[in-house]
This record gives C-alpha cells, structure tokens and sequence, in this order.
C-alpha cells in the first residue's frame, strides 16, 4: 500500500506562483509514475504533469507546459508541482496519483490517489 498526502494549495491572485507538495509513504516502487491530476467542478479528472519516479521523465499537458515543473526528491519521498503564472482557468483540486502505468494521461491506470489540495485563482 501507498499513502499520498498533497499540500501547499491556497488562495491567490492571477499572476501568483504556488508550489504543491505530494509527500509518499509506504511500499514505493521505483518503477511508479507519479502524476499530477486537477478537477475543476462539474469537469473531469484532468492530467496536469507526470514524471517517472526513478528516471526524470516528464510529460505535461499543454495548458501548463511553460508555467508549471514536477519534480521529485527520492530522498523525501516528496513530488512537487511548482505553478507558475497561474491563471483563474487552473482553479481545481489538485490531486497526487503513483502507479504502474505508461499511459501517464490516463487517470484510470493509476492505483494510488491522495485526497486532494484545492487551488484557487482569483482575477
């Protein structure tokens, strides 16, 4: 089993940056993807970024690609979504998702989810 806990969202204005934190407990396997999914309301499950824990791989949906960066620190147990120039449209919950998955978009094939950390972006 594996426990994902997410912080760091908050309320700020258009323009701000946030960091968000994913902190993993359990047994991890170093072959894991570890995502970064947003659900606005009334949408579905999104893809934000993902990367390979072990191999530095990255993939990021398009909406984010410039302004946001995963990154991961083993050593922690920790994978961060840094957000940068953010804009009301990425307003959601934030979720960390871990699993055995190449299809790194698809939220279905991850086995693993934390709670959720709401973001908010005000104009």
């Amino acid at each position: 089993q594996v426990q994902l806990v997410e912080s760091g969202g908050g309320l700020v204005q258009a323009g701000a940056s946030l960091r968000l934190s994913c902190a993993a407990s359990g047994r991890i396997d170093s072959s894991y993807t570890m995502g970064w999914f947003r659900q606005a309301l009334g949408k579905e499950r999104d893809i934000v970024a993902a990367c390979s824990w072990s191999g530095g791989t990255t993939y990021y949906a398009n909406s984010v690609k410039g302004r946001f960066t995963i990154s991961r620190d083993n050593a922690k147990n920790t994978v961060y979504l840094q957000m940068n120039s953010l804009k009301p449209e990425d307003t959601a919950v934030y979720y960390c998702a871990a699993g055995w998955t190449t299809n790194w978009g698809f939220s279905k094939s991850y086995d693993y989810w934390g709670q959720g950390t709401q973001v908010t972006v005000s104009s």
